[in-house]
C-alpha cells in the first residue's frame, strides 16, 4: 500500500471490521475534523496578525467602493488652494482683500516695520518732480521670540512709626500687601509651572529632557524638583477644580468612559509590574462646554466606575468591557457601534482580497456603515429630530442586521463566528442608541480623549508613585479641558496658577475652563485646526 493513500471505506466494509478497529477509525475521524477545524482558526488569526501589523490602521472601512485609495500623509494633506501665492508687483492702487492667511494671524500681536525714502530721493527719475506716496506693499512674516529666563524679586516693603519709635513701648509695623507665592519659599513661578506642565502634558517631553533643556540655558532645575512642583501643584491646587469639574460632570445627562494602563513602580501591596488604570470620563456631544476628567485607580474592577458616578442619572457611552455593562442604578448603558465594526473588519480582513465582496463579513460590514452613513446625515439636526430620523432609518436597518446575524451559523471560534457573537449578546445596550438624539453611535469622543493620555504614557512609561499618577490624571483633566474650551493652555495654567494661591473656595466657579469671566488673553483667538 502505497503511504498516504487516501483509503475510503464503504458502509458495509466498516460494520465488518472489528468493534475497536472501528472505534479506533471513529476517534481518528473526530481527531482529524478537530485539528482542521483548529488549523483554520489558527490560519485566521495568523491573516488578522499579518493584516493588523503590515495593513492600513485606520477607522475608515478601506473595503467599500470610492474609498479604497490610500495615501501617505504629505500627499493627503497637500492642496493646491492652500500654495503659498508668489510675489507679485503693485499694479493697482485697489488693495488686495483679506485672505485667509491674514484672518488666521489676525489674533497675534503685530510689530509693523515701515520702509520708506528719504524726503531727499522722493524726486522723479523722468522729469525730477516731487514724489507722493500712492500705496505700500505689505508682506508678512511670522516671528517666533524663544523664551528667555529671569528672576523676579518680590519686594515687600514694611513700615514703622518714627515717633512710636521713640515714646511709645511698641511699634507698629506694617506690612504692604504682596500676593502669596504659589510655594512658600521655592523658586517656582505660575509661569514656570506652567512651562513645565505644558511641555509634560500637552507636548509629551518628559521630565528628565526638560532638565537637560533647562540646564543648556543655563539653569539648574533637577527632574525631581520639577516632579516634586507638579505634585505639589495638584494637592495644593488643583484638587478644587477638579471637584468642580467632577459635580458638573455627573450633573449632566450623558458620559462617555473609556479606560487605559498605567504603570505605578512604587504603591504599597503591589509590585511594579502590575497594572493600574487611568479612567477617563466626559461629555457628550450634547454638552454645551466639554469636559474631560481623568482618574487614577488601580483596578479594572466595576467598583472604580460605581464609585465615580455615584449620584449620576443618565446615559454612560462605552465599549463592551463587561464591568460597565453590570452597573447598577439609573445608569443606561450604550455600547459602540464602532467596535462592532471593528470585529467585521478583522473578519474580512483575513479573506482574500477576490472573495471579499461575497463574503458574509462584507455583508455584515456593509449594514454597520449603512448606519454610520445615515448618522452623517443627522449632524446638522436637533436631538429630537435626530432621534425621530433614527427611529425611522437607522432602527429597520439595525433589526434588518440582526435578523441576519440570526441565520448565519458561522463557527463561533471562528473571527465572522466572534463578531456575530458580539453583536448579539451586546443587543440591547447596541439598540440603546437609538432612543435619544443626543447619544452617538460610537465612543470615539472618549477614546479621542483618552488618546492624549496614551501619547504621552508612550515619552515618560510609567509614574513612579500613585500621588504622580493623580497629579498626572489632574493636569490631563485640566489641560484637556482647557483645550476643548478653546483656551490658550500655557496662558490659562499661568491664569491659574497665579490666582489660585490668593484665592477663596467660593470663588473657585469663577476659574473653572468653562468660565465666561476668563479673561480674553487665555483664550485662543482662533480655533486650531491641524
Amino acid at each position: 500500500m502505497t503511504e498516504g493513500a487516501n483509503i475510503q471505506l464503504s458502509p458495509e466494509e466498516l460494520l465488518s471490521l472489528p468493534e475497536d478497529i472501528r472505534s479506533r477509525i471513529a476517534s481518528l475521524a473526530y481527531e482529524h475534523e478537530r485539528l482542521a477545524k483548529e488549523n483554520i482558526l489558527l490560519a485566521e488569526e495568523n491573516r488578522l496578525l499579518r493584516a493588523k501589523r503590515f495593513g492600513p490602521s485606520t477607522e475608515k472601512s478601506i473595503y467599500l467602493s470610492g474609498q479604497q485609495m490610500l495615501f501617505n500623509e504629505a500627499e493627503y494633506h497637500f492642496r493646491t488652494s492652500t500654495e503659498e501665492p508668489a510675489l507679485e508687483q503693485v499694479q493697482a492702487r485697489k488693495k488686495k482683500a483679506r485672505g485667509k492667511r491674514e484672518a488666521d494671524l489676525s489674533g497675534l500681536p503685530t510689530r509693523r516695520i515701515d520702509y520708506e525714502l528719504p524726503e531727499s530721493e522722493r524726486i522723479c527719475p523722468a522729469c525730477t518732480g516731487p514724489l507722493h506716496e500712492m500705496d505700500e506693499d505689505i508682506r508678512l512674516e511670522l516671528e517666533y521670540i524663544p523664551a528667555k529666563a529671569c528672576v523676579v524679586e518680590h519686594a515687600t516693603h514694611l513700615y514703622a512709626c518714627r515717633a512710636c519709635d521713640k515714646s511709645a513701648e511698641a511699634t507698629p509695623i506694617i506690612r504692604a500687601f504682596s500676593p502669596k507665592p504659589i510655594f512658600s519659599g521655592s523658586l517656582c513661578s505660575a509661569s514656570l509651572l506652567s512651562h513645565v506642565a505644558s511641555d509634560k502634558y500637552l507636548y509629551h517631553l518628559p521630565l528628565y529632557r526638560q532638565e537637560a533643556a533647562f540646564a543648556h540655558d543655563g539653569i539648574t532645575l533637577s527632574r525631581q524638583t520639577l516632579s516634586n512642583w507638579i505634585v505639589r501643584a495638584n494637592e495644593d491646587y488643583l484638587f478644587a477644580i477638579m471637584e468642580k469639574m467632577k459635580e458638573k460632570l455627573v450633573k449632566g445627562g450623558v458620559i462617555a468612559a473609556d479606560e487605559t494602563v498605567i504603570q505605578v513602580l512604587r504603591e504599597d501591596g503591589r509590585k511594579a509590574q502590575n497594572k493600574s488604570y487611568m479612567w477617563l470620563y466626559r461629555t457628550g456631544a450634547d454638552a454645551k462646554h466639554p469636559l474631560i476628567y481623568y482618574e487614577y485607580q488601580p483596578s479594572r474592577s466595576a467598583r472604580c466606575p460605581e464609585k465615580f458616578l455615584e449620584g449620576f442619572n443618565g446615559y454612560l457611552q462605552c465599549d463592551g468591557y463587561k464591568f460597565y455593562r453590570v452597573l447598577k442604578g439609573p445608569i443606561e448603558v450604550v455600547c459602540c457601534w464602532a467596535h462592532v465594526r471593528r470585529k467585521f473588519e478583522e473578519a474580512l480582513a483575513i479573506l482574500p482580497a477576490d472573495k471579499r465582496a461575497e463574503s458574509e463579513a462584507y455583508r455584515g460590514l456593509d449594514y454597520i456603515n449603512t448606519l454610520f452613513a445615515l448618522e452623517r446625515t443627522y449632524i446638522k439636526m436637533t436631538d429630537a429630530e435626530r432621534a425621530s430620523e433614527r427611529a425611522k432609518k437607522s432602527v429597520p436597518v439595525a433589526e434588518e442586521l440582526y435578523l441576519w446575524a440570526s441565520t448565519l451559523g458561522a463557527t463561533p471560534k471562528s473571527l465572522l463566528g466572534k463578531a456575530i457573537g458580539y453583536l448579539v449578546n451586546l443587543k440591547p445596550d447596541l439598540m440603546r442608541v437609538f432612543d435619544d438624539g443626543r447619544l452617538e453611535l460610537s465612543n470615539n469622543r472618549a477614546e479621542r480623549s483618552i488618546k492624549s493620555f496614551v501619547m504621552g504614557r508612550k515619552a515618560w512609561l510609567f509614574s513612579n508613585t500613585p500621588r504622580g499618577a493623580d497629579a498626572s490624571a489632574a493636569f490631563f483633566s485640566i489641560i484637556e479641558t482647557a483645550k476643548e474650551n478653546n483656551l490658550n493652555v500655557y496662558e490659562y495654567l499661568k491664569y491659574l496658577f497665579d490666582k489660585l494661591p490668593n484665592m477663596t473656595t467660593s470663588e473657585i466657579d469663577s476659574v473653572v475652563p468653562w468660565s465666561e469671566s476668563l479673561p480674553n488673553y487665555v483664550k485662543v483667538p482662533t480655533a486650531y485646526t491641524p
